[in-house]
């Protein structure tokens, strides 16, 4: 007695293919270096809330927003945090001029934490989004649809 093919089980040493929806590892590798690269361009202009933080992921997003799905939503979502991360520094600025300093005693602590959340929170979308899934970022103001 024979068993049909489609009956059989397949054995455990032939590969699965990876799921339709996943990123290619260019893909995954682009939108590593959108998130990357706004850590770097701090760096490089050693200004944390600066220009320097969403230039490099709207080059980017700029490149590759028509050729590769996953780096356009990736690319989106770190321009889009670095932008809201620059309004932030800006409002923390205005505040410190505009009670003429006595406004550091608030704005520069906060500069700090939000200093420190940015870090984190860029990484772990490298990591993320090195890995193929779709990182989303807490409070960001999506200004780039």
């Amino acid at each position: 007695m024979s068993v049909p093919p489609e009956s059989v089980p397949p054995s455990s040493s032939e590969a699965t293919p990876p799921p339709s929806d996943m990123p290619s590892p260019e893909q995954r590798q682009w939108a590593m270096l959108a998130h990357i690269s706004a850590l770097l361009g701090c760096l490089l202009t050693g200004v944390w809330f600066g220009l320097g933080c969403f230039v490099g992921p709207l080059i980017i997003w700029l490149m590759k927003k028509d050729t590769m799905p996953f780096v356009d939503d990736q690319a989106k979502e770190a321009l889009n945090f670095n932008i809201t991360m620059a309004i932030i520094g800006v409002v923390l600025l205005l505040i410190t001029i505009l009670t003429l300093g006595i406004g550091a005693i608030l704005a520069i602590p906060a500069g700090i934490v939000i200093g420190i959340a940015w870090l984190i929170l860029v990484i772990m979308a490298t990591i993320k989004s090195n890995e193929g899934e779709r990182y989303r970022y807490p409070f960001c103001l999506r200004l780039i649809k």
